[in-house]
Protein backbone atom coordinates (compact mmCIF):
# COMPACT_ATOMS: atom_id res chain seq x y z
CA UNK A 1 0.00 0.00 0.00
CA UNK A 2 1.28 3.47 -0.86
CA UNK A 3 1.80 5.97 1.93
CA UNK A 4 -1.42 8.04 2.27
CA UNK A 5 0.47 11.04 3.71
CA UNK A 6 3.45 13.19 2.78
CA UNK A 7 6.65 12.26 4.57
CA UNK A 8 10.02 14.00 4.65
CA UNK A 9 11.51 11.79 1.94
CA UNK A 10 8.85 13.08 -0.46
CA UNK A 11 10.65 16.46 -0.72
CA UNK A 12 13.81 17.48 -2.55
CA UNK A 13 15.22 20.88 -3.43
CA UNK A 14 17.44 22.36 -6.10
CA UNK A 15 19.23 25.69 -5.72
CA UNK A 16 20.11 27.92 -8.67
CA UNK A 17 22.26 30.99 -8.12
CA UNK A 18 22.66 33.51 -10.92
CA UNK A 19 21.33 30.82 -13.25
CA UNK A 20 23.85 28.15 -12.20
CA UNK A 21 22.85 24.98 -10.36
CA UNK A 22 24.55 24.51 -6.99
CA UNK A 23 25.30 20.86 -6.21
CA UNK A 24 23.98 20.47 -2.66
CA UNK A 25 24.09 16.70 -2.57
CA UNK A 26 22.64 15.78 0.79
CA UNK A 27 19.89 18.17 1.85
CA UNK A 28 18.63 16.83 5.19
CA UNK A 29 15.84 19.30 6.00
CA UNK A 30 13.85 22.09 4.39
CA UNK A 31 11.26 24.50 5.76
CA UNK A 32 9.48 27.56 4.40
CA UNK A 33 6.86 29.82 5.93
CA UNK A 34 4.80 32.55 4.34
CA UNK A 35 5.26 36.03 5.72
CA UNK A 36 2.42 38.50 5.67
CA UNK A 37 1.83 42.10 6.60
CA UNK A 38 -1.30 42.68 8.61
CA UNK A 39 -3.45 45.60 7.50
CA UNK A 40 -6.03 46.55 10.06
CA UNK A 41 -9.09 48.73 10.28
CA UNK A 42 -10.89 49.62 13.48
CA UNK A 43 -14.22 51.13 12.39
CA UNK A 44 -16.04 53.27 14.92
CA UNK A 45 -19.30 51.55 14.02
CA UNK A 46 -18.20 47.92 13.79
CA UNK A 47 -15.84 45.13 14.67
CA UNK A 48 -12.11 45.25 13.86
CA UNK A 49 -11.08 43.94 10.46
CA UNK A 50 -7.72 42.55 9.45
CA UNK A 51 -6.31 41.57 6.06
CA UNK A 52 -3.05 39.69 5.63
CA UNK A 53 -1.12 40.81 2.56
CA UNK A 54 1.54 38.42 1.20
CA UNK A 55 5.01 39.66 2.13
CA UNK A 56 7.47 36.98 0.97
CA UNK A 57 8.66 33.66 2.31
CA UNK A 58 11.28 32.88 4.93
CA UNK A 59 12.82 29.48 5.38
CA UNK A 60 15.83 27.33 6.02
CA UNK A 61 17.49 24.20 4.78
CA UNK A 62 20.26 22.05 6.14
CA UNK A 63 22.81 19.93 4.34
CA UNK A 64 25.17 17.21 5.44
CA UNK A 65 28.41 18.65 4.01
CA UNK A 66 29.51 16.35 1.18
CA UNK A 67 31.52 18.91 -0.81
CA UNK A 68 32.52 22.58 -0.79
CA UNK A 69 29.61 23.72 -3.00
CA UNK A 70 27.82 25.75 -0.32
CA UNK A 71 31.03 27.33 0.97
CA UNK A 72 32.04 28.16 -2.61
CA UNK A 73 28.65 29.79 -3.26
CA UNK A 74 28.88 31.94 -0.13
CA UNK A 75 32.45 32.96 -1.05
CA UNK A 76 31.35 33.87 -4.59
CA UNK A 77 28.46 36.00 -3.28
CA UNK A 78 30.83 37.85 -0.94
CA UNK A 79 33.45 38.34 -3.66
CA UNK A 80 30.86 39.70 -6.10
CA UNK A 81 29.75 42.22 -3.52
CA UNK A 82 33.22 43.38 -2.46
CA UNK A 83 34.66 43.41 -6.00
CA UNK A 84 31.79 44.90 -7.97
CA UNK A 85 29.14 45.94 -5.49
CA UNK A 86 26.67 43.41 -6.87
CA UNK A 87 24.47 41.11 -4.88
CA UNK A 88 23.14 38.17 -6.83
CA UNK A 89 19.95 36.34 -6.15
CA UNK A 90 18.87 32.77 -6.47
CA UNK A 91 15.97 30.47 -7.03
CA UNK A 92 15.01 27.44 -4.98
CA UNK A 93 12.88 24.70 -6.50
CA UNK A 94 11.01 22.40 -4.13
CA UNK A 95 9.76 19.12 -5.58
CA UNK A 96 7.17 17.21 -3.55
CA UNK A 97 6.05 13.71 -4.51
CA UNK A 98 2.40 13.68 -3.51
CA UNK A 99 0.75 10.59 -1.98
CA UNK A 100 -1.14 10.02 -5.26
CA UNK A 101 2.19 9.78 -7.16
CA UNK A 102 2.06 13.21 -8.83
CA UNK A 103 4.76 15.82 -8.28
CA UNK A 104 4.15 19.37 -7.09
CA UNK A 105 6.88 21.84 -7.98
CA UNK A 106 7.27 25.16 -6.16
CA UNK A 107 9.60 27.97 -7.22
CA UNK A 108 10.93 30.38 -4.59
CA UNK A 109 12.27 33.42 -6.46
CA UNK A 110 14.52 36.39 -5.67
CA UNK A 111 16.17 34.38 -2.93
CA UNK A 112 18.73 35.91 -0.60
CA UNK A 113 20.45 33.65 1.85
CA UNK A 114 22.67 33.50 4.88
CA UNK A 115 24.92 30.67 6.06
CA UNK A 116 24.00 30.34 9.72
CA UNK A 117 26.13 27.62 11.22
CA UNK A 118 29.13 25.61 10.28
CA UNK A 119 30.19 23.73 13.43
CA UNK A 120 33.24 21.54 13.03
CA UNK A 121 33.67 18.90 15.72
CA UNK A 122 35.82 15.80 15.99
CA UNK A 123 34.01 12.59 15.03
CA UNK A 124 30.80 14.35 13.94
CA UNK A 125 29.24 14.89 10.55
CA UNK A 126 29.30 18.52 9.50
CA UNK A 127 25.84 20.01 9.00
CA UNK A 128 25.45 23.46 7.45
CA UNK A 129 22.28 25.51 7.81
CA UNK A 130 21.13 28.22 5.41
CA UNK A 131 18.37 30.68 6.20
CA UNK A 132 16.72 32.35 3.22
CA UNK A 133 14.18 34.94 2.19
CA UNK A 134 12.27 34.68 -1.09
CA UNK A 135 10.05 37.34 -2.62
CA UNK A 136 7.49 34.85 -3.93
CA UNK A 137 6.60 31.18 -4.08
CA UNK A 138 4.97 30.12 -7.32
CA UNK A 139 3.41 26.77 -8.20
CA UNK A 140 5.08 25.45 -11.36
CA UNK A 141 3.32 22.07 -11.59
Amino acid sequence: MANPYSIGRDCRITVLWNGQRVDLRDVTSFSAAQETQALRANPLNGVPLEFNVPNGWRGAFQIARANAALDNLVAAVEAAYWNAGTVGSGTIYQYVTEPDGTTSTWEFSNVSMQLKSDPWQADHMIHQTVQFFASTRTKIS
